[in-house]
């Protein structure tokens, strides 16, 4: 599975190669999809994305699919299930993060801001493909740290430039797979015919 000549961080790890191999770096233009990796990256701080992976499944169920609508009418006590769940990052912050920010989507939502348009607007709905070698991939860029002052002026947390581009990675806001990655010629060409 780890065969293919590929961006250095996968490593040999089945589950991280599957991911970069089928889903990092493809644009995603799903308003509950792109709320869910944010949360999950929000999670991310401080620790691997592979433990997040490793988790991503535990913390699908315990925040009920990352649907905005049901983590948005979280409690006290749905706080309380989630920090004595052992299969999820038991960080108080971090899930009272999370349910806030389900609560400002739906919020923006209702205004008539669209959490993918919020999103992608920064740069005009329209992925970016870069050209980067190993070593040369940035952790943050001008635009995330634009889009990360925007998220935090809505109220979101656990969402500084380097969060946001990890996130912008992960959507496929950028092609950030190394041009010696197999997957950058295919992640740029999903984007041609887009």
């Amino acid at each position: 599975m780890c065969d293919k000549p590929r961006c250095h961080w996968p490593k040999t790890d089945p589950l991280y190669c599957a991911y970069h191999d089928e889903e990092w770096g493809v644009p995603e233009y799903d308003s509950r999809a792109l709320w869910e990796k944010l949360v999950l990256d929000g999670f991310q701080a401080g620790l691997s994305w592979i433990t997040i992976l490793r988790k991503r499944d535990a913390l699908r169920s315990a925040f009920a699919g990352f649907d905005p609508e049901k983590v948005a009418r979280f409690d006290d006590a749905d706080i309380e299930r989630l920090m004595n769940d052992a299969g999820i990052i038991r960080s108080r912050a971090k899930i009272v993060s999370a349910i806030d920010s389900a609560r400002i989507t739906l919020d923006l939502r209702d205004k008539g801001t669209d959490f993918k348009d919020l999103i992608w607007a920064i740069q005009d709905h329209k992925p970016v493909t870069n050209h980067f070698r190993h070593g040369e991939v940035p952790a943050e860029t001008k635009t995330s740290q634009e889009l990360a002052k925007l998220l935090k002026s809505k109220g979101y947390k656990f969402c500084g430039p380097v969060i946001v581009y990890a996130f912008m990675q992960a959507v496929g806001m950028v092609n950030d797979h190394t041009v010696d990655c197999f997957r950058h010629a295919e992640i740029a060409d999903m984007v041609k015919t887009r």
